[in-house]
């Protein structure tokens, strides 16, 4: 397979799982009306890994008849590296998505979408503490981007005093998402990509369970009036999305997969105001139209550079 090929493999894939995040924050807004936060991802992410545990368990089985003792041998360190890592995934994600359930208690499906999506611009900030360099159009698009959360979380003559509590909750949750997608890029070609995000659903709900006992009471009927919200984000959002965005990372840079993944903020306002009515302010869509544009112009710079990159190369002597 060609090195562009395998770049098109990871952006449909990653393309998909912005689709299914983007109607899942629906299912997040709906179950947040009747179990609170903890039970909801608790139950959620154990879902998730439930959904793989079986296609794991038969795969491994089937593919094993095949394998030499040293290919054993090497599934069983590549395992044992999955099990580490995927326990640090797990602790980004269960920050991570609690936080954001947290936020639907304050805010709008639409505007926590469009706000957990500056984990496009959070990314290469970060990677700056890696010596990753940004371009300068990266730069201008995370000055649009800053701009864009100005016009969809203040209102008019508004200050930072007046943020809703919910749009911080969301701004937090992207900034723990971006370290989770800089963590799968580090740790996930040393792993199986399909038990590493098994492994990051169990630690995750693991833990939220354990913090809904504490913290929370939850009661039989709430469970089970959020069941469909539960079924679609565990086992769309969670069993399918998330292994995607591991499967689609191992094929994009970090980079440039957030900024796939962040349409998933589009197809959430798409879906709120279809399914939940949910409608915007003129500065709110202002602010929504700014961040996409700065998405649009950040991908397309770098759809641009690799092919005037692979053009130069194309045109070099072949020594």
């Amino acid at each position: 397979m060609t090195k562009s090929q395998t770049s098109l493999k990871g952006v449909f894939i990653l393309l998909i799982t912005a689709v299914i995040w983007g109607s899942s924050f629906v299912s997040q807004s709906v179950g947040a009306e009747s179990v609170q936060a903890f039970t909801f991802m608790g139950i959620r992410t154990l879902m998730g890994a439930m959904v793989l545990l079986p296609f794991i368990i038969v795969r491994d089985k089937l593919s094993a008849c095949t394998m030499t003792e040293k290919q054993l041998e090497g599934r069983k360190i590549q395992g044992k590296k999955t099990v580490k890592y995927g326990i640090i995934l797990g602790f980004f994600l269960c920050a991570a998505t609690n936080i954001q359930q947290f936020a639907f208690n304050y805010s709008t499906a639409g505007k926590i979408a469009f706000l957990t999506s500056m984990y496009m611009f959070f990314v290469p900030l970060i990677g700056l503490f890696f010596k990753k360099r940004i371009p300068l159009i990266t730069w201008i698009c995370i000055g649009f981007g800053f701009l864009g959360i100005y016009f969809l979380s203040f209102p008019k003559g508004a200050g930072f005093t007046d943020l809703n509590r919910g749009d911080v909750l969301a701004l937090i949750s992207a900034l723990l998402f971006s370290c989770q997608i800089l963590a799968i890029e580090r740790f996930g070609e040393h792993c199986d990509g399909i038990k590493l995000s098994c492994v990051q659903f169990f630690v995750a709900g693991i833990i939220s369970l354990v913090l809904m006992f504490i913290f929370e009471k939850p009661e039989w009927h709430s469970i089970k009036t959020a069941s469909g919200s539960l079924l679609y984000a565990g086992i769309m959002s969670c069993g399918i999305a998330y292994t995607f965005q591991v499967v689609g990372q191992k094929h994009c840079e970090a980079t440039i997969a957030s900024l796939i993944m962040c349409t998933e903020s589009v197809f959430a306002v798409l879906s709120a105001a279809i399914l939940l009515h949910e409608t915007l302010t003129a500065r709110e869509i202002l602010g929504c139209v700014v961040m996409f544009c700065a998405i649009l112009i950040s991908q397309g710079s770098g759809i641009v550079q690799r092919y005037i990159i692979k053009k130069s190369h194309n045109a070099s002597p072949q020594g």
